[in-house]
């Protein structure tokens, strides 16, 4: 199966599915930090390729209810914040609509006044053997939900701050955008036979 990983720069779905024997390939803006079949570049570039399958991560930074407090700094609209968050809207639409019949997209939270398509699925990494709680919204097309594979009962908030995932720092939202292996590897065992 020829898979789209979009959006992601870590190789971790890319490398879930390889190792079960698909065609995978990252495509981001930044390098692959693991070696492997990577586009560096827009993903507008390859998105119309006869792919079978997208696993999309579109930037979240303007979309996030976590950012919704700049929004209205002093109960006002920040119209500059709004206008970036209308492009991060079209640009997760342009994935959501792509003309590929099976594809999952993933985001937090986003706020309501982007009005995205509501989700099809809540997952968190501690049902997926990590030791971590991190709300994650999917949005499906020809998939099923995915299956939680190892829940673990005892797990803290990715939002402690000074946990490792919540560390301030240049490398903050770098750190933060990588998808946690299991649920990477849950998609590819799960996904990669439909």
């Amino acid at each position: 199966m020829r898979v789209l990983v979009a959006c992601e720069f870590s190789g971790i779905v890319r490398d879930a599915f390889i190792a079960k024997g698909h065609d995978a390939m990252s495509c981001d803006l930044l390098d692959t930090e693991q070696p492997g079949p990577h586009y560096k570049g827009d993903v507008l570039d390859v998105l119309y390729e006869p792919w079978d399958m997208m696993i999309a991560h579109p930037p979240c930074t303007y979309l996030s209810n976590a950012g919704a407090r700049y929004l209205y700094p002093g109960k006002k609209l920040n119209l500059d914040r709004y206008a970036k968050g209308m492009d991060a809207r079209d640009f997760f639409m342009l994935l959501y609509t792509a003309p590929i019949g099976r594809k999952a997209i993933e985001n937090p939270n986003p706020s309501r006044i982007y009005g995205l398509p509501p989700c099809s699925q809540v997952i968190q990494p501690y049902e997926y053997g990590h030791p971590y709680s991190k709300r994650t919204l999917l949005w499906l097309q020809g998939l099923p939900n995915l299956v939680p594979t190892n829940i673990v009962k005892d797990y803290e908030s990715t939002k402690i701050a000074g946990n490792w995932f919540n560390r301030g720092g240049k490398n903050r939202q770098h750190e933060r955008a990588k998808t946690f292996t299991g649920i990477a590897t849950a998609m590819a065992d799960q996904w990669g036979n439909v």
